[in-house]
């Protein structure tokens, strides 16, 4: 019985995943303010970054495809929070907020 509760396989990694990109685009969608549109495009890379570990693990080849990917999204994930968090620093001292309205009209 404990056996069959516990038993995880690649279907509840997908639907985990799918309600984890579901969040985040239900978040690009709603959210007014750059941060949570931010972590919301988070939450999705994430999801596809447990797709990607999910198929590597249940995949019967032994190739780390997956964990490549995974390593690669970690280093370049890093790398555009820190690039958008200082973009979104730099606009808010210009407009003094965070609303998406007031930049509609970005201007070179």
């Amino acid at each position: 019985m404990l056996n069959s509760i516990f038993n995880i396989n690649l279907s509840h990694y997908l639907i985990l995943a799918f309600l984890l990109f579901l969040i985040g685009a239900f978040g690009v969608i709603v959210a007014r303010n750059v941060i949570k549109v931010l972590i919301s495009v988070e939450f999705m890379l994430t999801a596809v970054n447990i797709n990607f570990i999910a198929f590597a693990t249940f995949s019967d080849s032994i190739k780390l495809t997956g964990y490549i990917f995974n390593i690669f999204y970690i280093a370049i994930g890093s790398i555009e929070v820190a690039i958008a968090l200082i973009i979104f620093y730099l606009m808010y001292r210009e407009k003094k907020s965070v609303d998406m309205d007031k930049y509609k009209e970005l201007k070179g």
